[in-house]
């Protein structure tokens, strides 16, 4: 028998293995993606107005609060609602800031938290205290450094509930600003929203932004708070929604109205301590979903270095063809949700950025392994 038979043949194998991650990618492109580049608000009757509390947690934050707040304090929306700040524990000015707004403005409350909880690190105490001293039902969080995207902000996000709603998923976007970290912040952010909007909208919600969510406080008792994971410093807004959320309560809401802006990072030391906080609670997520988004991560850091050594074999034609056709669902999906999601100025370096994806893995997987922070600010 010829032994040569059962030999490999590797450029075979290669662009099978190639074939396979661009099967993937355009499943994820087809199956999930679509539904944001292709999104259209569901129609729905006189939508009724409802109590709101909006919720944001400070530490040391007074610049931040004194710039970003009154935007929220000024929203049009002729209702009864409350801007509840959770002043935690602050060694600024935080409380005079507050003490000057609370003056022109009746709705803004102050919480003033003077002692840390011991055992309980990071956004969570104080967010709990916040929620539970809230006065209304509708619960609306955001952070100290963002600011609403327009003044019908707590409106637009409101009205995105529907009798079964209980969680509103919303988009926190950055500033958009000259340089190339700006850019490549934004990128990941958009990416990341296309994927958690994405999937919420295939009824496999998997988390939320604390830049922009809303909930139930009935959902937040009913999860006995964040109980489940207290001990994490992070996961306030994602591993709360992994576990809270499921296919009928819980409605994404991608209107331009319902934005909130950040500013970005300014450093890239500062970008990847926030990413690691990220990618440190993102293992805690349920086993289905690290499984689509692992899935996903994997074929797209694989797919250019497989396509790179499809091009040096007899095999180039198949490899160029299949990634044209990647490349061509990829402009149109892209295309659409970038400009739903009012990030179309990076639409021209798509490509630039999808490559980028293979060297971002590589840099930020170690913050799987990291123990992030124990303090939020």
């Amino acid at each position: 028998m010829n032994v040569d038979s059962f030999a490999i043949h590797w450029p075979m194998l290669v662009l099978l293995i190639f074939i396979g991650m661009a099967v993937l990618q355009v499943s994820y492109y087809l199956f999930f993606f679509s539904r944001i580049a292709f999104y259209h608000k569901p129609k729905q009757g006189p939508v009724e107005k409802h109590p709101v509390s909006v919720i944001v947690c400070a530490r040391d934050e007074a610049p931040n609060l004194a710039t970003n707040l009154p935007g929220i304090l000024v929203q049009h929306y002729p209702f009864t609602h409350e801007v509840l700040v959770v002043n935690d524990n602050s060694y600024d000015d935080s409380k005079y800031v507050l003490e000057k707004l609370q003056q022109s403005f009746p709705q803004l409350r102050i919480l003033e938290l003077t002692q840390e909880a011991n055992m309980i690190p990071g956004k969570k105490f104080p967010l709990s205290m916040g929620i539970k001293s809230a006065k209304h039902e509708m619960l609306l969080l955001t952070d100290a450094d963002c600011v609403p995207a327009s003044e019908h902000w707590i409106e637009s996000m409101q009205a995105a509930y529907q009798p079964e709603t209980e969680i509103v998923l919303g988009y926190g976007a950055y500033h958009k600003q000259k340089g190339l970290l700006n850019k490549l912040i934004r990128w990941e952010t958009f990416h990341s929203a296309l994927q958690y909007l994405s999937f919420a909208q295939a009824g496999i919600a998997y988390m939320g932004v604390g830049r922009n969510l809303s909930y139930h406080r009935s959902v937040f008792y009913r999860q006995k708070g964040f109980s489940a994971h207290y001990q994490i410093p992070g996961g306030d807004d994602d591993l709360f929604i992994n576990k809270a959320a499921n296919k009928k309560n819980t409605r994404i809401n991608i209107d331009p109205n319902s934005f909130t802006l950040s500013k970005a990072a300014n450093s890239w030391q500062q970008w990847r301590k926030q990413k690691q906080r990220h990618y440190s609670t993102s293992k805690h997520y349920r086993w289905q979903h690290q499984l689509l988004l692992g899935a996903y991560a994997a074929s797209q850091f694989l797919f250019y270095p497989l396509f790179i050594w499809c091009l040096f074999t007899g095999y180039w034609m198949y490899a160029i063809s299949i990634f044209g056709f990647r490349l061509l669902l990829q402009s149109i999906v892209y295309y659409k949700s970038m400009y739903k999601l009012k990030e179309h100025d990076l639409w021209p370096f798509f490509i630039l950025f999808d490559i980028w994806m293979f060297f971002y893995y590589l840099i930020f997987a170690s913050s799987l392994f990291k123990k992030p922070p124990a303090t939020w600010k």
